[in-house]
């Protein structure tokens, strides 16, 4: 038994040993290659630790345009990095692992959302930035969850096809009732998972307190939450209040980084934790790999990001 829990402690120590020295080969190569390292807000804390930004889409974005480096390292999932690329076209960006896919982006293909342009000829077509370079090639403007409503709101037409996410669109069609948003079926598997049952029990285990949701979640929580926040925006609520407890139905690894940065605070998930896998493939292991060996290039065919960047340019100028 001794001698068992002995054997763990130096695996433990070995692996501790491995993470540090990954970090700082990570960090020679980056001034060596004039890299950064961009991590989304789901992404392991360990991932984080390395990155020179981390964010949610917009601020990433946001990010990439303007960053002056000849590599950026794109910790999250292929879609960021394929957005980046098209902001970034002279850079080199690299995906550290390229199974790191998003599911809710592959939902829709392109001869989907052009029967629904043909379906609703009068309509502007908005697409949330998860999603393929293809289907943003194909839109007026994109956006992300932190000022969908603001782009909606700001297009010069009545009616908006509105891909891929249903929960993203339902909760921009409650905010700008004006418009009439015609909703496809697409949702993230991550945020569709919480339910009523999960913040009905979620309040009475933790009276008082606040609730605060992704509008990636399904409309009956968006109904019963306190607030409706990006990613980012959470992060922001939770640092920026005195109040102490919280409930949030997010991915996990948003749950982890609030708890770091607010160890005073109190953070519930809402139900059982939910994870992205995707977005969890990726390791101190791989970025190393990707800055040692160059993997993996992204590449978008210059077509298609002429179109994409337009509907990219559209949403950077909406807070």
């Amino acid at each position: 038994m001794e001698y068992n829990h002995w054997k763990k402690a130096i695996s433990f120590e070995v692996i501790n040993m491995d993470k540090k020295q990954f970090a700082a080969e990570i960090a020679d190569m980056k001034r060596e290659q004039k890299a950064v390292i961009l991590a989304h807000n789901y992404q392991s804390l360990e991932v984080q630790a390395v990155a020179d930004y981390c964010g949610d889409s917009l601020e990433l974005s946001r990010i990439a345009a303007r960053v002056e480096a000849e590599i950026i390292v794109f910790a999250g999932v292929l879609f960021m990095a394929e957005t980046a690329k098209i902001l970034a076209p002279e850079k080199k960006v690299l995906l550290p692992r390229l199974d790191a896919g998003c599911p809710m982006a592959d939902m829709i293909t392109v001869d989907e959302l052009r029967g629904l342009k043909r379906e609703f000829p009068k309509a502007a077509v908005v697409t949330y930035v998860n999603s393929a370079a293809a289907i943003k090639a194909e839109s007026d403007i994109c956006c992300t969850s932190a000022n969908a409503p603001a782009v909606v709101r700001g297009l010069d037409a009545d009616e908006i096809i509105f891909v891929p996410d249903r929960n993203l669109g339902y909760y921009v069609q409650k905010r700008v009732p004006e418009k009439k948003v015609h909703l496809y079926c697409g949702y993230c598997y991550v945020h569709d998972r919480f339910s009523i049952v999960e913040l009905i029990e979620a309040r009475k285990l933790y009276p008082g307190a606040r609730v605060l949701v992704h509008p990636e979640v399904p409309p009956e929580l968006q109904e019963q939450a306190d607030e409706i926040l990006s990613t980012s925006g959470m992060l922001r609520r939770v640092r920026l209040t005195s109040e102490k407890g919280f409930i949030v139905a997010t991915e996990e690894g948003l749950l982890e980084r609030m708890r770091l940065d607010n160890p005073a605070a109190t953070i519930h998930s809402l139900g059982r934790p939910k994870i992205c896998a995707n977005m969890k493939k990726t390791g101190l292991i791989d970025v190393h790999r990707a800055l040692s060996a160059g993997c993996y290039e992204i590449k978008v065919p210059e077509e298609t990001a002429f179109a994409a960047r337009h509907a990219l340019d559209g949403m950077l100028r909406f807070q």
